[in-house]
């Protein structure tokens, strides 16, 4: 069984869209609903974490009167104080 650390964000997603597919079928039993749970838990803040990194590497290259500056990305929703 491959670790969750080592998938992709796209692979994690997958494996969670699948199990989100088991739920909802709603045949499986108790026990294995419970296990399939705490591993769409582990992928979904896998998932978060793998976002938010990404989100911490994106730059922005703003013009400014100075020239070309950089700057970190953030929700446009933070900037306007929202």
């Amino acid at each position: 069984m491959e670790a969750n650390d080592q998938l992709s964000f796209e692979e994690a997603m997958e494996k969670l869209e699948t199990i989100v597919m088991k739920l909802e079928n709603g045949d499986v039993p108790l026990e294995t609903a419970i296990e399939l749970f705490q591993e769409g838990m582990r992928l979904s803040q896998l998932c978060g974490s793998k976002l938010e990194l990404v989100e911490r590497k994106i730059e922005l290259l703003v013009e400014t009167e100075q020239g070309v500056q950089r700057k970190p990305f953030a929700n446009p929703n933070e900037e306007r104080g929202e």
